[in-house]
């Protein structure tokens, strides 16, 4: 057995970032930026008004000022003469302030009557202008690699930027395997259950950014297994579950073996999840995940979903912990890390986190409960309430 740390770097190792490809700004939510970006104007073009109110000169500003209103500038509709001393111009937000402009007084520091406008005896001190380029210059950069969030999406729009150069989805299909298995909506035999593990790991990897390919569940023989992953020979990665044991009905490793796999490890001191299997199949990463729910699930977070996020460029891919205070004393550990499910919870400064008291890697309900994996390490010993520890959210 493997230690985690390495059996990740294998699988990282397995996986190159997939190819480069353009696409309108409003499909672009959620992808991976593969080149960078550079603002295609200014923004503000132009010295704009922040409020509503009235484009003075500075020296014109002191209470009891009485200007004349020479003319109006709304968003989208300038005033293109200049303003004098004695002169005011009315304005509105997002108009650009004429010349000579050097403040804008606002509307409710003013008395107008007709054509004049009285300073009154609030003044703020604030120019109330936004100045060109405020927020961003023509050539201004957004640097890949980047997930793109609606965020982004408003800045790139606003840099007048209609598509980007985008990471491909990689591919990533799963492929359940076991006679003991139905699809959801299925009539289970008397010795059946329901398959959840495919459908659950495809949304983990949607999530991530890939386009996940959910195959039909292989039987326990070769022939099924050869036809189902023939299915996925385009895929950039295949997600097998289940099977990948020693059983005398765990044939994945047999069977990839036998289409030339090369392995690159199987088996990690990791619970839950130490049947993993790892290779490459051609130019497809291959990731064998155990059967039961809980550990693949588990796995598909410390090692699927890391590989998803280097395929698309992403710096760092792999999880980062984070740090909590106990809620309850662990137990000491074993000689495998252990991934427990666990529920953190918001405090004043550091979060509090708690174990889950059933850990069996087979029980769904207890994962639904949890937002975390709590770490531990190899051998750590029985740890108190209050110690801080680390965790990965889920």
């Amino acid at each position: 057995m493997i230690q985690v740390q390495e059996a990740l770097e294998r699988v990282l190792s397995l996986v190159n970032p997939t190819g480069i490809e353009s696409v309108p700004l409003r499909q672009a939510a959620g992808r991976v930026l593969a080149e960078p970006v550079s603002a295609r104007l200014t923004q503000p073009p132009f010295a704009a008004s922040a409020m509503d109110g009235y484009a003075i000169r500075e020296g014109d500003h002191h209470a009891g000022r009485v200007l004349t209103v020479i003319g109006e500038a709304a968003a989208g509709r300038g005033y293109y003469g200049t303003i004098s001393a004695g002169q005011a111009v009315r304005i509105f937000t997002g108009a650009p302030v004429p010349e000579g402009g050097e403040r804008v007084v606002l509307q409710e520091d003013v008395a107008r009557e007709g054509d004049r406008i009285t300073l009154g005896p609030r003044l703020e001190e604030g120019r109330h202008i936004r100045a060109a380029g405020q927020d961003f210059a023509a050539g201004d950069r957004i640097d890949a690699p980047r997930r793109i969030g609606h965020k982004d999406i408003a800045l790139l729009a606003a840099m007048n930027v209609p598509e980007v150069s985008v990471r491909r989805r990689p591919v990533v299909a799963f492929l359940s395997t076991g006679d003991e298995l139905v699809m959801p909506g299925e009539e289970p035999g008397p010795d059946q259950i329901v398959a959840s593990n495919a459908l659950a790991l495809a949304a983990l990897a949607e999530a991530e950014g890939a386009e996940a390919r959910v195959l039909p569940i292989a039987k326990d023989t070769v022939a099924s297994l050869r036809f189902a992953l023939s299915l996925a020979e385009d895929a950039d990665m295949i997600v097998t579950i289940g099977g990948a044991s020693v059983g005398d009905h765990d044939l994945v490793g047999k069977v990839l073996a036998e289409l030339g796999m090369e392995q690159a490890f199987w088996k990690i001191a990791m619970r839950p999840g130490k049947p993993l299997l790892a290779g490459r199949l051609g130019n497809t990463a291959i990731i064998g995940l155990p059967g039961n729910p809980v550990s693949s699930v588990v796995c598909g977070h410390i090692f699927m979903a890391p590989a998803i996020r280097a395929m698309l460029g992403l710096r760092d891919p792999a999880p980062v912990p984070m740090r909590a205070t106990l809620a309850e004393r662990v137990d000491p550990n074993g000689p495998r890390a252990h991934y427990m499910r666990a529920v953190v919870t918001p405090r004043d400064g550091m979060p509090e986190i708690r174990a889950l008291p059933r850990q069996d890697s087979a029980l769904l309900s207890v994962l639904a409960q949890a937002n975390a994996l709590l770490i531990r390490p190899v051998g750590d010993p029985a740890r108190a309430s209050g110690e801080t520890v680390d965790y990965i959210p889920i």
